[in-house]
């Protein structure tokens, strides 16, 4: 078992949705001190100054997480001033909910950093640190979009995919090496935080409770878990593509939970997608 209390804790893309609230419920389980990256100094500041009111202490920093040249010199100077990150959160993400021919190479490219790579980018800047301290958590929020196709979101598709893969296989990495970190994989459905404003929840796969997935994300961390995957039907979602035939797949993915028509209402809140 793990434990939030004296942590230091890093979040990308921490001043909304999910991302505010486990920073501000790992505070309220004993985190020393709270680190938000995210690309909105407006509301960095204004999240900062309530939880500082509240007592808590906690940093932010300007940062694009596809940015591996600033996400290096960031590291450096939170290593420099903090001493130590106990627990990253690879939060940040984007959304790009369009069918691949109306994708321009720009969008293509931004989302697969974002999602993808800079993932990738924290953790070669903060695992170092962590094997060497003897402790660290690394928890990648990725998506149930990283197990199955989705026609309207292909490119998020590919991130997310790329995510899974790569968070999966570094565990393993930690594991077979015997480093003392964990890392766990977060494969949510879509989550009720208005990023993805207007899809249709699949059967059997409602929206998920902002609240309720963040406390089991956090439960997750405490209780040392490689992976998360929720709801249910998430769960057996690799287990289903594994048995049936490509084509039996997507009839049960598409026309029986309705899987495939899940982005065709898509809108958005604008600001998460390109």
């Amino acid at each position: 078992m793990s434990s939030f209390e004296n942590k230091i804790v890093l979040i990308t893309g921490g001043v909304s949705g999910i991302g505010l609230m486990m920073g501000q419920k790992a505070l309220s389980q004993g985190a020393e001190k709270l680190i938000i990256w995210d690309v909105n100094k407006e509301a960095m500041k204004a999240v900062s100054d309530q939880l500082i009111s509240r007592g808590y202490k906690v940093f932010t920093e300007l940062i694009d997480v596809s940015d591996h040249a600033g996400v290096l010199k960031a590291a450096e100077k939170t290593l420099k001033e903090h001493g130590r990150v106990d627990m990253l959160f690879n939060n940040a993400g984007i959304v790009a909910g369009k069918e691949f021919t109306e994708h321009s190479m720009e969008s293509i490219k931004k989302t697969m950093d974002v999602n993808s790579l800079g993932l990738m980018y924290m953790a070669k800047a903060f695992l170092p640190a962590m094997i060497e301290n003897g402790f660290g958590h690394i928890i990648n929020i990725a998506s149930a979009a990283g197990l199955t196709p989705n026609p309207g979101m292909t490119v998020y598709a590919g991130s997310k995919w790329a995510a899974v893969g790569w968070s999966e296989s570094l565990n393993l990495e930690m594991e077979k090496n015997g480093y003392p970190v964990k890392v766990l994989t977060v494969m949510p459905s879509y989550i009720n935080t208005g990023m993805f404003e207007g899809v249709t929840a699949p059967f059997l796969m409602p929206l998920l409770d902002p609240d309720k997935i963040t406390d089991k994300i956090l439960s997750a961390v405490e209780k040392n878990k490689d992976r998360l995957r929720e709801p249910f039907m998430v769960k057996l979602t690799p287990f289903i593509k594994g048995i049936l035939p490509a084509k039996a797949y997507n009839f049960v993915a598409g026309k029986l939970i309705g899987v495939y028509r899940s982005m065709d209402t898509f809108k958005g809140r604008g600001s998460d997608h390109i």
